[in-house]
């Protein structure tokens, strides 16, 4: 398969419709058939399911998608680094942070892209607690670095920045307070405070549970991180937290006990795909080689 031919099928396994894909491709919807066709002979098997009310990836489909996407972003990314270096990439890039704290976490990753690329200047701005993401769909900033996953409609995820543990804040006089770690089955013990943000599908679970079937109580939304925290530290709730909001959110009322043998949590960048520049395409080929190393973050 061509690099173009490789680019149809990964857009067509994503928007799974041929006339959005020839769109977003801007080319005709009989060039983006054609490829597919051509693809499927090379093969030697289906790699959609087509109907008149739908298309869907086939298991060769969908593992072809697995393989190539990966290696396909890496070509992009060495691409823009290549026409960076040969064009200079300039002007302004307005770069939105759902957490304050993780632009001092990634500065290492911001300073590199300063100094590969003199002539473009960054501009940091914060996003809504309430609604992160609305900073981006409006067009006020061009990329933004939020908590994954972000599985929204014409968002790209690019690279993971940064990666930390969990902590669960409480209030100093809550029990948990003198705990040495705390465990998701602590979550069914209190309330759990959450933010305004409007739910995404995948945060849609309702009522959440605990890994051992225990429903979790959640408390009403706040709409701003001084709301959470005196919440918290006047005993209305408890909230699990990113690990440096021990450090930027220090204060006497509150203390954060780490999580014992959970996931890490997950900082990355995202952009509205119609509004991709070589600018993002250079700050995410910069983020891409500083990736974090896989850690173990759980407590034994």
């Amino acid at each position: 398969m061509e690099l173009r031919e490789i680019e149809i099928f990964l857009v067509l396994a994503e928007e799974l419709h041929f006339g959005r894909t020839a769109e977003r491709l801007r080319v005709s919807q009989a060039r983006v058939s054609q490829s597919i066709r051509k693809a499927e002979r090379q093969i030697g098997a289906p790699l959609f399911e087509r109907t008149s009310r739908r298309v869907a990836l086939t298991p060769i489909g969908e593992r072809l998608r697995g393989d190539l996407r990966p290696a396909y972003r890496r070509i992009e990314e060495g691409l823009a680094r290549a026409k960076a270096a040969g064009r200079g990439v300039t002007g302004e890039l307005r770069l939105g942070f759902e957490a304050p704290g993780v632009a001092d976490l990634i500065s290492s990753t911001l300073d590199k892209f300063r100094q590969e690329n003199p002539g473009c200047a960054v501009q940091i701005r914060e996003a809504d607690f309430a609604d992160p993401l609305a900073i981006l769909r409006d067009g006020e900033v061009d990329a933004l670095i939020t908590l994954l996953p972000a599985d929204e409609p014409g968002i790209t995820t690019g690279p993971t920045v940064y990666s930390e543990p969990m902590v669960l804040a409480v209030s100093a006089k809550h029990p948990f307070a003198r705990k040495e770690f705390v465990t998701l089955e602590d979550l069914a013990r209190d309330t759990v405070l959450r933010a305004a943000r409007p739910p995404a599908p995948y945060w849609q679970d309702d009522p959440w549970y605990t890994p051992d079937g225990h429903p979790v109580h959640r408390g009403e939304p706040v709409r701003t991180s001084q709301e959470l925290l005196s919440a918290i530290s006047t005993g209305a709730g408890i909230c699990p937290l990113a690990a440096h909001a021990a450090d930027y959110f220090a204060r006497p009322s509150l203390r954060f006990a780490p999580f014992r043998n959970t996931p890490p949590v997950h900082w990355g960048l995202i952009w509205r795909t119609s509004g991709e520049t070589t600018r993002i395409r250079a700050l995410a080929a910069v983020a891409q080689e500083d990736l974090p190393r896989p850690e173990t973050f759980a407590r034994e």
